[in-house]
């Protein structure tokens, strides 16, 4: 493994899966592109968000939204419409749904929430543009079978397999169930969106179907994993139905399987800036369906 200063290509800024050893790229983009001025968030935490890679928010919806939100994810993991959707998901080895995919068009009760000023003028705010909705999916972490999401970085998958240029998108997982330090809850590394891993390992065609469930090509290796937690440290996010993690596409991330009583549900949505739409990836054959990577670049209105 090697780490550069210099990337050695000017087009393609973060080269990934290219190469037969990893490597440790500095990050060439800003964080923050917009002010305080631009929205809900205040300075001190747009500073913060800049040097950790992430905000939270400790109650973005009140108790009678959560309520609606999970109705609606209720009825949705029991349509058989749904269920037969290749926008569905299920876990390894079980039918249980892992994730739903482009929930905001599926739904218009989740499409509400994409457009409510709270979550999108965040982005907005923080990319300092217009934003769109790159992706967005509803995860079901079942009491006792849910599965892990292995650490990654989004940016990473979103480059190589999406063709997203630069880092310049932001996500907003939004809990819908309680987030306990043993139910499989989100894992961050601090600092760690200012370092990208190029990882090995050629993108095989329709990747997706894998990688959906479980993602081998594209995920760092021990060693960058290691220097990278060495050095920032791991944040376990817990807190109630209805709180909020925002966190730079290029944060080292994962969560644990759960194997408790008490599942982990979320709404998870992806804004990237309007200047910085895909085109065609970096280090796949072709890119990924629209419902995981949009290729729709209409602004939220």
């Amino acid at each position: 493994m090697s780490i550069i200063e210099s990337h050695p290509s000017v087009d393609d800024a973060y080269p990934t899966r290219k190469a037969a050893e990893a490597a440790l790229l500095y990050r060439v983009d800003p964080v923050v592109y917009g002010s305080a001025g631009d929205g809900p968030i205040d300075a001190g935490t747009l500073e913060s968000y800049d040097a950790n890679g992430y905000l939270t928010v400790d109650r973005l919806l009140d108790p009678e939204e959560v309520e609606l939100y999970r109705a609606e994810l209720r009825r949705l993991s029991s349509d058989p419409k749904i269920l037969a959707d290749e926008r569905t998901v299920t876990e390894r080895g079980s039918d249980e749904v892992r994730s739903i995919f482009e929930v905001h068009r599926i739904s218009e009760v989740f499409a509400n929430l994409v457009r409510d000023p709270r979550v999108v003028g965040r982005a907005r705010q923080i990319l300092g543009s217009d934003v769109y909705v790159h992706q967005s999916r509803v995860n079901y972490k079942p009491g006792f079978k849910g599965k892990d999401f292995y650490w990654h970085s989004d940016f990473e998958t979103w480059h190589a397999e999406d063709g997203m240029p630069r880092m310049r998108a932001v996500s907003i997982s939004i809990a819908l169930t309680e987030n306990f330090a043993h139910n499989g809850g989100l894992m961050i590394m601090p600092g760690s969106h200012r370092t990208f891993v190029s990882c090995v390992g050629e993108t095989p065609s329709d990747h997706y179907k894998e990688s959906l469930k479980g993602q081998e090509i594209g995920t760092p290796d021990p060693g960058s994993l290691s220097i990278l937690a060495d050095k920032h440290g791991i944040e376990l996010f817990t807190g109630p139905a209805g709180s909020a993690t925002m966190f730079d596409c290029n944060c080292m991330h994962g969560s644990n399987g759960n194997i408790t009583p008490f599942p982990r549900s979320n709404v998870f949505i992806v804004f990237n800036s309007v200047e910085n739409t895909c085109v065609e990836p970096f280090s796949a054959p072709a890119p990924r369906p629209s419902f995981i990577g949009a290729r729709d670049f209409t602004p939220v209105a």
